[in-house]
């Protein structure tokens, strides 16, 4: 079972229904006791980077997750500022993220110049070029396209970690993994054949598979 967890900040609807329309069995819960029975997590999240780890502490959902993917290796998904909060930290807050994968979220720099072309928000349709090992994108065809919407960026401290890129005027990270880690900065449930193409390819992830 997948568990979509709820806190509060992410588009759980339209996420649930695109697990349902290609076969898999998902749940969307803020239940500690629901996300520790979880076989995979995925933590969506649109807003303010302090707001969502306010909210994951306030509700006691923080350490579940910690027990659930630092010490029992459950595959995770983060989505948009879910993806942000799987770093250390970011421009946009004071707060330390989740600090499971070594990357901090900083703001687009976009000169006057660049502003008609290179609007802030990123919004809108993106083809995203991904690592040849990364399975979340496994037998999908070249360059997929997904859609965005976000103001910050996440820059990652090992390239390795690094699943997925778009061009937007400069060279983006659009996903990224570590291990049973894994997070994307577009939003999957608004890609169409390509966002049921990736999430179906997150199901098909075991812990057995990925390892520590």
């Amino acid at each position: 079972m997948i568990a979509i967890v709820d806190y509060g900040m992410g588009n759980v609807g339209a996420i649930h229904n695109m697990f349902r329309r290609i076969g898999v069995e998902s749940v969307v819960t803020d239940s500690v006791d629901k996300i520790r029975a979880a076989d995979q997590l995925v933590l969506p999240g649109v807003g303010a980077f302090d707001a969502g780890m306010e909210r994951l502490h306030s509700s006691g959902i923080r350490d579940v997750l910690d027990e659930k993917v630092v010490q029992d290796k459950t595959p995770v998904l983060g989505i948009c500022l879910g993806m942000q909060l799987l770093g250390t930290n970011s421009e946009e807050g004071d707060l330390p993220g989740l600090g499971w994968i070594d990357a901090a979220s900083v703001r687009f720099n976009v000169s006057d110049a660049e502003r008609p072309k290179r609007k802030i928000p990123h919004m809108g349709w993106n083809s995203v070029s991904a690592a040849a090992d990364s399975p979340l994108f496994a037998g999908f065809e070249a360059d997929p396209r997904f859609y965005f919407v976000h103001s910050f960026h996440v820059v990652c401290e090992h390239p390795e970690d690094i699943a997925g890129t778009v061009n937007y005027g400069t060279t983006v990270t659009a996903a990224v993994r570590k291990n049973h880690i894994f997070g994307v900065q577009f939003h999957p449930e608004k890609s169409h054949k390509y966002g049921m193409n990736l999430l179906r390819s997150f199901a098909g992830i075991s812990m057995t598979q990925q390892g520590s």
